[in-house]
């Protein structure tokens, strides 16, 4: 059966007429605005902010397509990836009735929102090396099934999903597939942008909160279908990207050259921090990571967690989590904030011989 956005699209949805400003209504230049009852006299901060920024970003969407090679009619931007993922949700997933699958272990929020939107949750873990487990995932889908939830590269355990596993899941399952490509811009391996007009049922999230440097903003990106892009745009709040994340997201795009840099440099400091980890005596693993962050596996992880936390470091501490127990979640710091980190541990090693 070939998919069909409709079917799976929540019946209200469907038929929900999209809020509709003024400014949705006519193209061209204006120069007097007086549809939305803004403060005509400006601001006390800055007198352009009395208007609401523009609801669609186009200009963001302009300078991002030819970041990304793609149209821009199949980018949606998002109050953080925290407000696409919501929407899906409500887009797509009937409460009371439907049901997603997460893969754990795996980004919380996904699980989060399916409980704040009252969709049943089908959890399928990631085998013992961190991979989908395919054979569990055909048996748990079933007809209310609608979303799939894959992080790639994976967080908290930093590596990427086997890509052929993906697209046997993208060929074979009739609701979207949603791929989480958050740390993707770390990673060896390439984005599923460009094989986004291969599946219909795909939908890709990026953030400008990692390699970006951005997460104070929150923005984040969905790619997809022209029709599923529809659907988001049509259940979003009218202007959900205040002007000033427009503005300086806008003067960020500018600086791919900057960006780049970075992502080279957080790759090389990942590398010689793993590296570091390793050669520590109870360290059993670190894991191999496409991320900005390394998972390492080492006894007394909880009670290295305290005492760092006296220190003013602060780790995340994965430690209960099934397939990550007795691990640390590190993000990579600046070299001082990293050199930090490892003077800690080795006073912890004093500490603890």
């Amino acid at each position: 059966m070939a998919f069909d956005l409709h079917k799976i699209t929540r019946p209200n949805i469907v038929k929900l007429i999209a809020y509709s400003s003024a400014r949705d209504e006519f193209s061209g230049a204006a120069k007097v605005f007086l549809d939305a009852n803004e403060n005509s006299l400006g601001s006390p901060l800055m007198k352009w902010y009395n208007r609401y920024p523009d609801p669609h970003q186009k200009a963001i969407k302009h300078k991002l397509a030819i970041v990304k090679s793609i149209a821009p009619e199949h980018i949606f931007l998002g109050n953080g990836s925290d407000e696409c993922i919501d929407l899906l949700f409500r887009s797509f997933c009937e409460p009371g009735k439907d049901n997603v699958i997460i893969c754990p272990p795996t980004y919380g929020m996904y699980e989060v929102s399916a409980n704040i939107n009252d969709v049943a949750i089908k959890k399928v873990p990631l085998l013992e090396n961190f991979q989908l487990d395919l054979i569990h995932m055909e048996n748990a889908i079933d007809a209310n099934t609608k979303l799939i939830w894959i992080c790639s590269p994976n967080n908290p355990t930093g590596n990427s999903l086997n890509r052929v596993d993906i697209e046997t899941i993208l060929n074979n399952f009739n609701g979207i597939v949603v791929v989480d490509e958050a740390y993707i811009n770390f990673a060896r391996q390439k984005s599923f942008l460009q094989e986004l007009a291969d599946y219909p049922n795909l939908v890709i999230l990026q953030t400008f909160s990692k390699a970006w440097g951005l997460a104070g903003l929150r923005l984040g990106m969905a790619f997809a279908s022209l029709d599923i892009i529809d659907v988001l745009n049509k259940v979003k709040p009218p202007y959900n990207i205040n002007q000033a994340t427009q503005e300086l997201a806008l003067k960020a795009l500018e600086e791919t050259g900057q960006v780049n840099d970075m992502i080279k440099l957080l790759v090389d400091m990942r590398d010689a921090l793993a590296a570091v980890f390793q050669s520590m005596p109870t360290v059993e693993t670190v894991y191999p990571s496409d991320a900005n962050f390394i998972l390492v596996k080492i006894k007394d992880a909880r009670k290295i967690y305290e005492f760092l936390l006296t220190k003013g470091i602060v780790l995340r501490d994965r430690s209960t989590v099934k397939l990550c127990e007795d691990c640390l979640r590190i993000t990579v710091g600046t070299e001082a904030e990293n050199t930090l980190l490892v003077d800690a541990m080795h006073e912890w090693y004093q500490l603890n011989p």
